[in-house]
């Protein structure tokens, strides 16, 4: 029976290590309604992570998402809103915080940007057609009457 109950004991003990780590992860937030877990949710996959970048704080492993996650359930549950919440953590993280930052001084090239380049590149395919139909159009593509003679006299020659 004693060499029973050892293996039973490190068995229930490793299960609950790993019971332990595998909650680790994951977040129990309570929320005193379901408008503000649905808000959560929305701005938990609106907000970028600034470590994993191409990542929002929802899906994020990394200990500052969890950080910024337990921070809008803060101020969600203090009451702000969506806009406030996003602008407090522009103000503590940056724009980068964001996906679609707001359009200001400071963004004004990243929203106008490829639009610029792209109105650039229309304008420089609408004048190379033209020069090429200038070109085309042009009289001067015809042979002058000193150039047609040598012609004939070439292909004349290549005749014989």
């Amino acid at each position: 029976m004693k060499k029973l109950i050892q293996p039973l004991f490190i068995l229930v003990s490793l299960l609950l290590t790993v019971l332990a780590s595998a909650d680790e992860g994951s977040d129990t937030l309570e929320f005193k309604n379901d408008d503000q877990r649905s808000q959560y949710q929305r701005l938990t996959e609106e907000l970028r992570c600034p470590k994993c970048q191409n990542q929002n704080i929802a899906d994020s492993n990394a200990p500052i998402a969890k950080d910024l996650r337990n921070e809008v359930h803060r101020l969600i549950l203090e009451g702000g809103n969506e806009d406030q919440i996003v602008n407090f953590m522009v103000e503590r993280y940056g724009n980068f915080v964001v996906y679609k930052p707001k359009f200001d001084t400071s963004t004004y090239l990243l929203w106008l940007g490829p639009a610029v380049i792209a109105l650039l590149g229309l304008m420089i395919v609408i004048l190379s057609a033209r020069k090429k139909r200038e070109v085309s159009s042009d009289g001067s593509a015809e042979l002058s009457r000193e150039e047609k003679s040598q012609l004939s006299n070439i292909l004349s020659e290549d005749e014989k």
